[in-house]
């Protein structure tokens, strides 16, 4: 499946044969193909396919290339294409001093030109930024400051043919754009583009073929289409350790939720048991006794393409008939999008059959078991559970309070190290985990957990915005 966010049909490249790779994409199953006009003959042609296809949208600006060519009329009519129905983004638009096809203030007064209208007409922008060969990353700094200056609240859209590593991603991810993943994250020496993949938020993560440029590996050197994007997908896969029903979820749920497409309303509720890498979780409850800084539970309720928001809480029978033969799954994982534990006895209940069926159970929890039910509930998972996972989050009870904003305050934060200690010394196998946070160092959490008897590992700043 998956899909293509960025592609150049109407591309001289494709003259001879354009129909023909428009029907190997559809071939290959993909469920979108977004094409770019980058002047007013060009969004002509883009908005002429996504006519003629189901399947392929358009979007259209002024790429920073042509920016000295065009006058304010040109700029302008502009606006009679984003009525389309089918032209759904504003872009590609922004800067490249790599090249300096344009003056760059020329550059710089058609980027705020098409920013402005995208706000206008609350569409998603669509991003080309390139530095100069070699020097500090001006273009990246005008950039910024740019965007600042005209958006001052976020602006949706996506950084598109994203290169860079970890640090740049997030400031983007941090003013509301999405991260578009390009071939270049199959060649050799693109190892910090790698890392900034396998560690970017799932909510931000789109893919695309930038075509006919940037052939991924294996098709390197030759001309790219939309059907290789497959190559580029599984290189994805591999970074986020996920399958390729995963990302393909993921990446629907992006797009058709940054573009306003699919169906992404109350229907998508009440998923009560979600698959993925291979583990089904079991979604309890929405309720928490944390509330956390760095967690979206209240902002949008999205985990990996599903929508987790649960309009009532499910009963154990329910549970049990949403995993069928649990033997399919490496684990089966109580979580919620919530705390779990708040529903003991229904997870109990629930577990009990599932273990009576093979099930290998793992428990996702804050650990404030102690707190909720005022005993230690870690004697009545004997025998059910096998792994428990417990969010520590801090090494200190100030820095924990400070982040997960517990509503049992500092004596939250011991219940947590009482309860990671007591699982372990009970047998379960016992982790303990930290959300990655910019500029924090996660030694001290490690020692923590370690000196209290438990594995440690940390998760990554999966939510923004």
């Amino acid at each position: 499946m998956f899909l293509d966010s960025h592609c150049h049909l109407d591309d001289p490249a494709f003259d001879d044969d354009r129909d023909e790779v428009i029907r190997r994409a559809a071939e290959a199953g993909l469920r979108y193909l977004l094409t770019i006009g980058t002047d007013p003959i060009s969004a002509q042609k883009a908005l002429a396919l996504a006519e003629s296809f189901d399947f392929i949208y358009a979007a259209a600006a002024v790429h920073p290339h042509d920016a000295a060519s065009v006058d304010n009329g040109a700029l302008a009519a502009f606006r009679e294409f984003y009525s389309h129905p089918k032209m759904i983004g504003v872009g590609e638009t922004g800067l490249d001093f790599y090249y300096d096809n344009s003056p760059r203030e020329q550059q710089e007064r058609v980027f705020r030109h098409f920013l402005r209208l995208a706000l206008e007409l609350d569409m998603p922008v669509i991003i080309h930024l390139r530095d100069p060969k070699d020097g500090p990353p001006l273009a990246r700094e005008r950039f910024f400051s740019i965007l600042d200056e005209e958006c001052p609240a976020k602006i949706k859209g996506i950084m598109h043919c994203f290169t860079g590593g970890y640090d740049f991603a997030m400031q983007c991810i941090e003013r509301g754009l999405m991260i578009s993943i390009p071939g270049v994250v199959t060649f050799p020496k693109a190892e910090d583009l790698r890392d900034a993949v396998s560690r970017l938020p799932y909510r931000k993560l789109l893919v695309e073929t930038d075509c006919p440029y940037l052939a991924p590996v294996p098709k390197r050197g030759k001309r790219n289409e939309p059907a290789f994007i497959e190559h580029t997908a599984q290189k994805v896969t591999e970074l986020k350790n996920i399958t390729h029903a995963d990302l393909d979820r993921i990446l629907a749920y992006n797009f058709e939720t940054l573009f306003g497409l699919g169906e992404r309303g109350p229907q998508q509720e009440d998923n009560i048991a979600y698959e993925i890498r291979g583990n089904l979780y079991l979604n309890l409850t929405n309720r928490c006794t944390c509330n956390c800084s760095f967690c979206d539970r209240t902002r949008g309720a999205t985990v990996s393409g599903y929508h987790l928001g649960l309009r009532r809480e499910p009963e154990a029978a329910e549970l049990i008939a949403a995993v069928g033969d649990p033997k399919r799954f490496r684990q089966i994982v109580f979580c919620g999008y919530g705390e779990p534990t708040i529903r003991l006895e229904t997870l109990k209940e629930t577990a009990r059959e599932l273990k009576a069926r093979g099930a290998v159970i793992r428990l996702n929890t804050n650990g404030h078991g102690e707190l909720i039910h005022g005993r230690d509930i870690l004697p009545e998972l004997f025998g059910l559970v096998d792994l428990i996972s417990v969010s520590l989050n801090a090494a200190n009870a100030e820095d924990y309070v400070r982040l997960c904003l517990p509503d049992h305050g500092e004596q939250a934060f011991e219940a947590v190290k009482r309860f990671i200690r007591r699982s372990a010394e009970l047998g379960f196998e016992t982790t303990a985990s930290a959300v990655e946070l910019p500029g924090r160092d996660p030694e001290p959490i490690r020692r923590l957990a370690e000196s209290l008897g438990a594995k440690f590992r940390t998760r990554f700043y999966n939510v923004v915005g």
